[in-house]
């Protein structure tokens, strides 16, 4: 499993710990483009989930990751 992978294993227990989850859809350049699905999908927060929480996660531990971007 690489880097990104596993990182996105590690993060993923606090998602499902509020009713949500995220799938992967892709990198361009850097950039992980991340879908936040069930309670995660639809809540106010989300935004902040992904700049705050997972954007800062994964730019500390995977090499080239710059951003995060919903999608």
């Amino acid at each position: 499993m690489d880097v990104l992978a596993e990182t996105l294993e590690y993060i993923r227990p606090a998602l499902q710990a509020d009713g949500g989850d995220m799938i992967l859809n892709g990198v361009d350049d850097g950039v992980v483009k991340l879908e936040l699905v069930g309670a995660c999908g639809g809540c106010p927060l989300s935004q902040m989930t992904l700049t705050a929480g997972i954007e800062r996660i994964l730019t500390d531990r995977v090499p080239g990751v710059t951003a995060v971007e919903a999608s």
